[in-house]
């Protein structure tokens, strides 16, 4: 069986490593973007140079209608989707709590959590054996920010990611008979440039000195983390979380 993988906001940072790293495995990789055309078209070309095959498909993952048409694309030029990455997510300028609004708190919501629920919704439904597919896997990409609630900074994230914990064990259950592995990673202090969205680029070397192993994380140490959690190595896990985040 072709093996076809969605990542979802994969035009840069963990998204893009992934995808160049799920090339090489032998993966159809199919890189999604919301608006950075250029960003997306650059992946598939460096993908296409080592001989893998790619395509960019523009879409919301936060809209229902935009997240059934890239499906059905995708079922279109690859065949049915058999690995699924939730990557899709923001981050907001660092603020408490008592300063943000609401419109922010269900930005961060629909972006980082009715993505990944779409999407996942989508996938179950082409690899679930209930369904007639052949299995696959999904990794969600979580933050230690579920874990350390990410005070002074990003709550709002933060809970973002709590949820998506709470839904990778939640489905994790509900399709462990179905051929269809859930699991989650939970990446932090990584050199990508979300920091940046979040007002402060050079964040991680802010606190790499905080970390036990001093030194911020790369995008590709979050890859390979995703791309064993996909493989028949980690055959026997599901609804678990790797948290790659240099000790702390």
């Amino acid at each position: 069986m072709a093996k076809t993988i969605l990542i979802t906001g994969s035009s840069r940072g963990i998204g893009a490593s992934t995808a160049l790293l799920a090339a090489t495995r032998g993966y159809h990789v199919c890189v999604n973007y919301l608006q950075n055309k250029t960003a997306a078209e650059k992946i598939i070309d460096e993908i296409t140079a080592i001989g893998g095959k790619a395509i960019a498909y523009q879409a919301d993952t936060s809209s229902e209608t935009e997240v059934a048409s890239l499906f059905s694309k995708i079922d279109r030029d690859f065949g049915q989707v058999t690995a699924l990455v939730n990557n899709s997510g923001i981050l907001e300028t660092q603020s408490r709590l008592d300063q943000m609004d609401s419109d922010r708190f269900q930005r961060v919501l629909k972006s980082n959590v009715l993505s990944c629920f779409l999407c996942s919704k989508e996938a179950v439904k082409r690899m679930s054996t209930r369904y007639g597919g052949e299995g696959g896997a999904i990794v969600n990409v979580s933050s230690i920010a579920a874990k350390t609630g990410s005070p002074n900074e990003y709550v709002d994230y933060a809970a973002s990611k709590g949820a998506i914990d709470a839904l990778t064990i939640g489905l994790s259950k509900e399709v462990a008979g179905e051929g269809i592995r859930v699991n989650a990673v939970r990446p932090a202090f990584i050199y990508t440039d979300i920091h940046a969205s979040g007002g402060e680029p050079g964040r991680v070397d802010r606190i790499k000195n905080t970390i036990p192993m001093k030194r911020g994380g790369q995008p590709e140490e979050v890859a390979n983390a995703i791309l064993w959690l996909l493989s028949d190595e980690a055959s026997f896990s599901t609804g678990t979380f790797i948290d790659i985040t240099g000790g702390r």
